[in-house]
């Protein structure tokens, strides 16, 4: 079974090397699970990292199965996987963020601050897509631009 752990790694290096091994894992006709080692938190209320990966576990019900570790063996510092179809890569990610982010107009210094973690390069990229794919409008608020999601 492939384990991924995500002690001493930041939320966004976390989701990323996850996605790839999933993504790997079902590439390869994998029909088993992926143990997601997070941790469970130095207040034992749940950690960062443990509560992001179990949430956006949940955004992907046509994509996966979990089971928190909590329930399996009684440990609360994993999560396991059971992968059912592709994930969307960390790009189609920040742009469907960004999108979110953007139902009401938001300047490009707001946007490029919210989503500043993923870098400046990565955000302009999500918001050039989503111009392309006609889901993001540019307007003025004033004299300044601001992207609005369509």
């Amino acid at each position: 079974m492939p384990s991924i752990d995500f002690h001493g790694k930041t939320w966004s290096e976390s989701l990323a090397a996850f996605i790839d091994l999933y993504n790997r894992s079902v590439h390869a006709g994998g029909s088993g699970s992926v143990d997601v080692v997070h941790g469970y938190g130095s207040s034992g209320a749940g950690g960062v990292l443990r509560t992001r990966i179990r949430a956006f576990l949940e955004k992907h019900p046509q994509r996966l199965q979990f089971k928190p570790g909590e329930e399996l063996d009684g440990n609360p510092g994993h999560t396991l996987v059971v992968p059912l179809r592709r994930l969307p890569d960390t790009g189609d990610l920040l742009a469907e963020q960004v999108w979110e982010y953007c139902e009401r107009p938001r300047t490009l210094n707001k946007i490029t601050g919210r989503f500043r973690r993923h870098g400046d390069p990565q955000v302009l990229q999500a918001i050039r897509s989503l111009e392309a794919q006609r889901r993001l409008r540019a307007t003025n608020r004033g004299r300044v631009k601001a992207y609005e999601a369509v």
